[in-house]
């Protein structure tokens, strides 16, 4: 996702709720016991999620995390997660958050930071970018899995987006992946 969804830093004070995660994060990263990187991986999903949870609010900088913390907003933004395939209008969206087309479209501007159309977009190529690095299917399935009826159209908004092909980014990937585990 673009930068200007999430906060750059997250300072968070007083939140018990995190030293469990962070506990188990630095348990887990001494010993090599199996699937070490894939518990890795949920703990560090868990530890982002409360810490954006813990600076939810109107304090919160423009993003992800005062997008959600807007009810409103919050329902709009969950169905473009659950449902990212779908062809989503801003009529819809703004019918989610129980809004104007147009009252939507300014606060969620304002609250996020980006048109509603343009975090849908981002959404769906971060889910794209995770769905080839972990290589869930060729490009024509990537496409249709976030919501681009040609794996065309889902290529150039894909260069366009990350700033290379769909295919040369899964080879990156892929290579990075193969140099990271001849490293261990």
């Amino acid at each position: 996702m673009r930068e200007a969804a999430l906060p750059q830093f997250i300072h968070v004070r007083g939140a018990q709720r995190l030293s469990t995660p962070v506990q188990l994060l630095e348990d887990e990263s001494r010993e090599q016991r199996p699937a070490r990187d894939v518990v890795l991986g949920r703990l560090l999903e868990v530890l982002l999620i409360e810490a954006l949870r813990s600076n939810t609010g109107t304090s919160a900088s423009t993003g992800l995390a005062r997008g959600l913390a807007d009810e409103r907003h919050s329902s709009a933004i969950r169905a473009m997660h659950e449902q990212p395939a779908k062809a989503w209008r801003v009529a819809a969206l703004a019918e989610r958050a129980a809004l104007s087309r147009t009252s939507f479209f300014e606060r969620f501007n304002r609250e996020v930071g980006m048109a509603p159309m343009e975090y849908l977009i981002a959404w769906r190529m971060a889910l794209a970018k995770d769905l080839l690095s972990r290589k869930e299917g060729g490009i024509a399935e990537v496409a249709e899995r976030v919501g681009y009826g040609s794996a065309s159209a889902f290529s150039i908004a894909f260069a366009r987006h990350v700033g290379q092909p769909p295919s040369h980014y899964a080879r990156e990937q892929a290579s990075l992946r193969t140099a990271r585990s001849s490293m261990i």
